[in-house]
């Protein structure tokens, strides 16, 4: 069991890793088609996690309260929505294109880049570290396979995360190694709040509905704000949009067929 979670809490990490290794071996021309569809793909997980590994055990953990066993699940899900809005709005706001503050060649500049991403990370990282405290609880309603899925779609979301700082950094001529190091470096965050998020489990028991709504609703913000418009721009759209669904329906048949 232990194995299990040690194995989930690193696999976002090792998604930001292996995207920023792209600045090694990634050609510019399917840069914009790979990016497209691991976008679309991992919204479609990242959506279909939010029902059914988070939303839905919030409300069966609440089942005590009747026709208002919504009203937890609710209120943690707006927290999460509005507490990315203002992370969104006290750091840079980014995207897999270079974004609106690009990736700079001073080293203030490329800090600020590290952080904006760490930042945007963190929720993502005590996300899987509610859904795995859920899961050792044995109280929430969550299984190995469904906790599992949720990791490894965070982990696909975080590739181009990784290449978002790693490849323009290469490209204003900054080694390979040091490019890369950057990007690895700003998902060094998400293993650390899982861990510290699994390691409080026990004292914040009581509020495990609200968090695993919290988390559903931080992830729910990323997809309707960095995600989805990632996949949709340019031509062509429509394969991050039938990789959307795809990512949505291996999600779901993993979570309900195998949970």
């Amino acid at each position: 069991m232990q194995g299990e979670v040690i194995r989930g809490i690193l696999l976002p990490f090792l998604g930001t890793v292996f995207g920023a290794a792209s600045v090694f071996f990634m050609g510019k021309g399917k840069k914009i088609f790979l990016r497209r569809a691991l976008t679309g793909f991992a919204a479609g997980v990242m959506v279909a996690a939010s029902i059914w590994s988070l939303l839905v055990p919030a409300m069966e953990r609440s089942s005590a309260m009747g026709r208002w066993a919504f009203v937890p699940a609710a209120a943690g899900f707006w927290a999460g929505i509005l507490f990315l809005l203002c992370l969104d709005r006290t750091v840079p706001h980014l995207h897999m294109n270079g974004g609106r503050e690009g990736a700079g060649g001073s080293l203030a500049r490329t800090t600020m880049l590290v952080l904006a991403v760490a930042l945007h990370n963190l929720p993502e990282g005590m996300a899987v570290g509610v859904v795995y405290a859920g899961w050792l609880s044995g109280e929430a309603g969550i299984s190995a396979t469904g906790a599992l899925a949720l990791s490894l779609g965070i982990a696909i979301q975080n590739f181009p995360e990784g290449a978002i700082i790693s490849m323009p950094l290469r490209a204003e001529g900054a080694g390979r190694g040091k490019a890369f190091w950057y990007g690895m470096l700003s998902g060094a965050v998400e293993p650390v709040g899982a861990a510290l998020t699994i390691l409080a489990a026990g004292y914040v028991a009581p509020f495990l509905p609200y968090l695993l709504s919290f988390a559903a609703g931080a992830m729910v913000y990323v997809v309707v704000e960095e995600l989805i418009p990632e996949m949709s721009e340019g031509s062509h759209s429509n394969v991050g949009s039938v990789l959307f669904a795809a990512g949505f329906t291996v999600m779901m048949a993993l979570d309900v067929a195998l949970g």
